[in-house]
């Protein structure tokens, strides 16, 4: 049946009801359309405007079945109907199907200007490069006197590929313009600056400073046309020329490293050319009394005495001056030894007066004061040094912070530093006891508040750590301070929390945090769609383009990665330990004892209290119901614990959902190609697996994790050589790329005897060589290898972490509980500060 025509009241409801869902009025909207419903049951787009307020309301299920409904209603026919679907599609975030719909939709009503953007934006969203630019040249055709509709032409073929079509679609509009625009016009300012971008990216570097030259010499953007020209010019060996640009931008801005490696280039001067490269930094540095860069810079290129004469000359004066960040502007120098040790010698000498001027006469004093301010500032870069991965000597970084804290006691900067010895000594109470009392010393100061919330997050102080946090966040949100740094998007938090509750063995608490930086990144690729539209409006047009080309490598982000390998390892450990989740579900009650009845009954009492708690927590959440940022309300968390993640039936699933963007956008990251071959070999995908296995090699030929995932694969291979879940052409060629690494008829004990002989003095090694010597058959080794385990805490090149590694093996492979105990007793002899070997 077709869509009945609404008479002229109805019609003006109809308006009201679009209007209604416009403005986010809902409820008059739904009774605008009831009201027409009435007199029109069968009226298609009518209903479909319901579904969607309805929608809005958050009933999608509800939506869907009357959008359905609309569209019986109109035959299929109505534009509106299908417009709706798509709408709704779109809410669900299933854009494929919501393209659909607006296709069909644009079938029936071709000239809708909102249609054809909808589904123009869509596209976008989804990368149609090709697509988007047939929607934005329909919108063009439609509305040509829109300059955003030609420039949005522009960027569709520029990210399509096609540069040339770009500028030439910009020139077009252009050449239609009567006058040229005023200064003021930021928006020409913007499509100007942004055509030149697509000319440079042509190669047509000629033709770009040309082009700058001409049309962008008004530009308010100047600082950005100026550093163009320059590398314009640089490029194209007119280095006089780009020399003198070079200069114009260090005369606005002398701390920007970037012009001064310019200006050099343009000079033809390299890092061979010490001495004019010298001079060069030294005339600055004479120009710009207050100037830091100029200073600094030459340590990277100087050498002997030459090296030891500027750092002398850069440390003193940032040392007199109390600079608290001295030690970190110069620790990127410590990669050469040598330099390391001068500068290491040089404070020491500060400290015993054999390196400061000796003067006599009336400016004895003055220097002896200046001494005095610049001693606890030696003692404070002192402990930072020592204290630093590539100097470390923790009992002299103590020391010597130590003696900075007894010249100012109440230093926010020196008792953090303090906190950040005790953990690098492995101790986490005093670290976070520490910067928990640096925080008490500056209670306004957010950065030190934060700091002091991590370190008790990393002792395992979940409460503390909330309780700081909440000095500065809204507590009245929902969930209350944590709510409300989820609200936020806080992932430092986040992240921390969740670390902090695995090593606790709440696992379904940490699984849910890990889902909530997932879950993050999902909501930043859905917010780029607002800018879609937005960045065209505004003429933010190279801004945006630079935002779709982060957005492309979203999960690339460090944040993303460690969340994502987190969380599947702790999926691994619950494939490998079902009993995990009972575990945890029953409060800690070891489920490996009990037979089925009694695991039911703890499973049932333990969600009995869980139920007993949400009920709690609904009736706390009656006094007010909980708004979004929007005023619509929040939906409820019915799962707050994580419970049903830690239930899921298919562990190994969800850690590929964490493992996929991972292995497209961090393939080089060793840790994840290591901790894929984890996940594909459990699921039995054993040719994924050789890829991760390669990869890995890639990176990091010789790390010992490889040398355990290559024996797991040639074993597993060899178990399935009988009955492969390949084809057999697919086994042989898996046979055959695996055999580059490790022969089929190798000996593996033998093979993993002689890596461990090899490996002697290395302590990561021997304890992949001892996992995998309890894992593939010596079950009955165990006591030996414990043994064994006992002794790489006597290796001189064993660290902290490789200790705290072996105990976890030990635990890992159910070691007898007397060697645990020796191992702890050994580990805390050598790390006597470390929290983690604490009886």
């Amino acid at each position: 049946m077709a869509t009945q025509e609404l008479a002229s009241k109805e019609r003006s409801l109809f308006a009201q009801v679009v209007k209604n869902y416009e403005n986010k009025q809902y409820k008059k909207g739904l009774k605008a359309a009831e009201q027409i419903l009435r007199k029109k049951p069968d009226h298609g787009d009518t209903i479909a405007m319901k579904a969607l307020i309805i929608n809005g309301q958050g009933n999608s299920e509800e939506a869907f079945g009357l959008a359905k409904t609309a569209l019986q209603k109109s035959s299929m026919k109505s534009h509106i109907c299908w417009h709706v679907y798509g709408l709704l599609y779109r809410s669900n975030k299933n854009f494929e199907e919501a393209i659909k719909a607006y296709k069909f939709a644009l079938k029936l009503e071709p000239d809708s200007h909102q249609i054809q953007k909808d589904l123009a934006l869509l596209q976008m969203q989804m990368r149609d490069h090709m697509g988007y630019v047939q929607s934005r040249r329909a919108i063009l055709q439609n509305k040509t006197m829109w300059r955003q509709n030609w420039t949005a032409l522009a960027v569709a073929q520029h990210l399509d590929g096609d540069l040339w079509g770009a500028e030439r679609t910009l020139s077009t509009y252009e050449e239609t313009l009567r006058s040229s625009p005023p200064r003021s016009d930021l928006e020409h300012a913007e499509a100007v600056l942004y055509k030149n971008t697509i000319i440079a990216e042509m190669g047509d570097l000629e033709r770009a400073l040309n082009h700058l030259d001409q049309a962008a010499k008004d530009n308010p953007d100047r600082g950005w046309v100026m550093e163009r020209r320059a590398q314009y010019l640089l490029q194209l060996g007119r280095k006089e020329e780009a020399g003198k640009t070079y200069q114009d931008l260090l005369d606005r801005n002398s701390e920007y490293r970037a012009y001064y490696d310019g200006l050099a280039a343009a000079k033809g001067l390299s890092k061979a050319d010490t001495q004019e490269l010298k001079a060069l930094y030294d005339g600055y540095a004479s120009e710009n009394p207050r100037g830091d860069a100029a200073r600094r810079i030459p340590l990277d290129f100087l050498d002997g005495d030459d090296f030891r004469e500027a750092a002398d000359q850069y440390l003193q004066r940032m040392l007199h001056r109390g600079v608290p960040s001295t030690f970190a502007n110069i620790k990127a120098l410590y990669t050469s030894p040598d330099k390391c040790s001068t500068i290491q010698a040089l404070v020491e000498g500060y400290i015993s007066g054999e390196g400061l001027p000796q003067t006599n006469g009336t400016a004895e004093n003055q220097v002896n004061d200046e001494t005095d301010r610049m001693i606890p500032s030696a003692h404070y870069f002192l402990a930072k040094h020592y204290n630093y991965h590539l100097s470390r000597n923790l009992d002299k970084a103590m020391q010597h912070i130590e003696e900075a804290i007894k010249t100012a006691a109440e230093s926010v900067d020196y008792h953090q530093t303090k906190a950040r010895i005790w953990k690098h000594y492995g101790n986490f109470s005093k670290a976070s006891e520490t910067m928990e009392y640096a925080r008490s010393l500056d209670t306004r100061d957010r950065y030190i508040n934060t700091k002091a919330a991590k370190y008790q997050l990393r002792n395992n102080e979940t409460d503390a750590a909330v309780q700081n946090m909440s000095k500065f966040t809204r507590n009245e949100a929902v969930g209350g301070p944590v709510g409300d740094l989820h609200d936020m998007q806080c992932q430092w938090f986040i992240y921390e929390d969740a670390m902090s509750h695995l090593r606790q063995g709440k696992l379904g608490l940490a699984l849910k945090r890990f889902q909530a930086i997932y879950n993050i990144f999902d909501i930043w690729q859905d917010d780029q769609f607002d800018f879609h539209s937005f960045s065209l409006r505004k003429g933010q047009i190279r801004a945006y383009v630079d935002m779709i080309r982060w957005e492309d490598h979203l999960r690339a982000h460090p944040f993303f990665a460690r969340a994502a390998l987190a969380a599947a390892n702790v999926y691994i450990r619950l494939h490998d330990q079902p009993k995990l989740a009972l575990n945890t579900l029953t409060n800690g009650i070891n489920g490996e004892h009990m037979d089925a009845a009694e695991r039911k009954k703890a499973r049932k009492k333990a969600k009995k209290e869980q139920e007993k708690a949400a009920e709690a927590n609904k009736k706390d959440g009656q006094k007010k119901p909980a708004l979004d940022q929007n005023g619509d309300l929040k939906k409820e968390d019915k799962d707050p614990n994580g419970d049903q993640l830690l239930q899921t039936s298919d562990s190994l699933g969800d850690a590929m959902k964490f493992i996929n963007p991972l292995l497209e956008y961090s393939s080089e990251n060793l840790e994840v190609q290591q901790t894929a071959f984890q996940v594909f070999l459990r699921r039995h995908r054993l040719t994924p697996a050789l890829r991760s296995l390669q990869a890995a090699y890639n990176i990091a030929p010789s790390h010992p994790l490889n040398h355990h995932h290559k024996i797991s694969l040639r074993y597993a291979v060899n178990q399935r050589q009988d009955k492969p879940n390949l084809s057999r052409k697919a086994f042989d060629v898996l046979e055959d790329e695996l055999s580059t690494l490790i022969s089929k008829n190798a000996d593996l004990f033998e093979m993993n005897d002689k890596f461990i002989q090899e490996n002697h003095d290395s302590a990561p090694h021997v304890q992949v060589g001892l996992q995998v010597k309890v894992e593939i058959n010596e079950p009955t080794r165990k006591e030996k290898c414990s043994q064994d385990m006992i002794r790489t805490l006597a290796l001189e090149t064993s660290t902290l972490e490789d200790a705290t590694r072996g105990l976890d093996i030990l635990r890992g492979w159910k070691a007898d509980q007397k060697y645990i105990d020796d191992y702890i007793a050994a580990a805390n002899a050598r790390y006597p500060q470390a929290s983690a070997f604490r009886t």
